[in-house]
């Protein structure tokens, strides 16, 4: 007895980039935890000030995040450091990796800038091979090491090894 062929369809959601808002955070919970999410408000606070864009790809009919992620002008003079890249997990492999680095690059492009720099964990491969094909190309290596918050609502301190990378934008 064999079964029925299963019927494969291709779905196209429309997206647009905007500024990620506070309003859009409870939204964001796939994202990360309580203390990332009030990390993210805290960035916020400074991308009123002028010091970083923080962005979110969403979908047209719910205007709702499916990737969010920013740019710190800060941390290099002359530099666009792209940080905190995420795609809701259910649709990653989808394109909205692209979308969202492609804007944040726009962003950069439109401050006078010719450079974006990024560090990806050497645990991440997949994120690695994204920006490989988008053209950065990796310069170099250096732990890195961020709070997370555990299921008890305790923070610990997370360690990881992160290959650095850039692309010029000229």
């Amino acid at each position: 007895m064999s079964l029925p062929p299963v019927r494969v369809a291709e779905v196209v959601v429309p997206v647009f980039v905007r500024d990620l808002t506070p309003t859009d955070l409870p939204a964001c919970t796939w994202s990360g935890s309580t203390a990332h999410l009030m990390q993210v408000e805290r960035e916020l606070v400074r991308a009123a000030a002028g010091d970083v864009d923080y962005l979110a790809v969403c979908t047209r009919r719910a205007d709702v995040p499916v990737a969010i992620g920013g740019v710190d002008y800060r941390v290099t003079a002359g530099v666009g450091t792209l940080w905190q890249l995420a795609v809701l997990p259910a649709v990653q492999s989808c394109g909205l990796g692209a979308v969202l680095i492609r804007a944040a690059e726009d962003r950069i492009r439109s401050r006078g800038l010719h450079r974006a720099e990024l560090a990806v964990e050497e645990s991440n491969p997949r994120a690695r091979t994204l920006y490989e094909r988008l053209g950065y190309l990796a310069h170099g290596r250096r732990p890195d090491a961020w709070d997370v918050q555990a299921p008890d609502g305790s923070l610990l301190r997370y360690e990881t090894m992160c290959t650095l990378m850039h692309k010029d934008l000229s």
